[in-house]
Order: C-alpha cells, then sequence, then structure tokens
C-alpha cells in the first residue's frame, strides 16, 4: 500500500516517521527532465536541512544543466535496511553556489572515510574547473510506503 501525503498549498513536508531516511548516509536517486522531456536519473549524496533535501552538484552536468532548466525533479529513497521502506520527494529545485563547497565536503565526510571532495575523491585541480551548486529540493509531493512503524 502507498500513501501520498496531501500538499498544504505548494509545500508538502518529509514526515517523522521517515526522516530517518534523508537523515541517515542512504543514497538517493535524483531524476530530472532532459531538454527533450525523457528522465534522467542520477545515484546522489543527500542530506536534509529541516525544509528540503538537499543534493550537490555542478553547473555543467547533465543534472545541474537539467535543474536549471527546468527546476521539477523526483527523489527517491530507499531503506537498505527494508527495501519495502521508501520515500520518494516530488517538487523544486533552488540552485544555491553560495556554501556548495563547504556542503559537498559535509557530504563527503558523511558517505565517505575522505576530509573533502576535491583532493581526495576527485582531482584537485578540477575544483577550479566546477562551479558547485547546493540543489535544494522543495517539497511539492511526498509519497511514502504505508507500512509506519
Amino acid at each position: 500500500m502507498i500513501e501520498t501525503l496531501p500538499s498544504v498549498g505548494a509545500a508538502a513536508r518529509i514526515p517523522e516517521s521517515h526522516v530517518d531516511l534523508v537523515t541517515r548516509p542512504v543514497h538517493a536517486v535524483l531524476t530530472t527532465l532532459l531538454p527533450d522531456g525523457q528522465p534522467q536519473s542520477s545515484l546522489v549524496w543527500i542530506d536534509f536541512d529541516g525544509e528540503c533535501v538537499r543534493v550537490n552538484t555542478t553547473r555543467g552536468r547533465q543534472k545541474g544543466r537539467d535543474m536549471a532548466a527546468d527546476p521539477r525533479v523526483s527523489l527517491l529513497v530507499v531503506d537498505p535496511d527494508d527495501t519495502s521502506r521508501y520515500i520518494q520527494v516530488r517538487g523544486r529545485v533552488e540552485l544555491v553556489e553560495d556554501g556548495a563547497i563547504e556542503h559537498l565536503d559535509a557530504l563527503t565526510r558523511r558517505y565517505t572515510r575522505h576530509p573533502a571532495y576535491y583532493g581526495h575523491v576527485f582531482p584537485l585541480e578540477q575544483a577550479a574547473r566546477e562551479t558547485r551548486v547546493i540543489c535544494r529540493i522543495h517539497p511539492e509531493r511526498v509519497t511514502l510506503d504505508a507500512i509506519h512503524r
């Protein structure tokens, strides 16, 4: 059984029953829309700022270009400990450059054993060639498994 939480106006919330899925280091699948309207999905690292689920990318990567052109996205997070438990967040993305490197480094520490992204996970010289952005997903519709524990 699937439960879709009704939106209040244009906003929905991440329910307490599933907030652990966006606050633990669980990989998520982000789906954006290509210029021709086709969906494109990427495995991403996430965190949650209390309002929005956040992803980090560059303006030059496909998902960054997609979100700049069309901010509608879907994010799916499946509980690795119980794959029948999940949350899907559909909404619109706000792209924020301010603090994006610090956010990326925080995600890197959360998902890996490395202290920073550039120079550890990815070549340091690549940092100067990329414009990082925090992708804040403003939830408009949240769908959950209906099994609440």
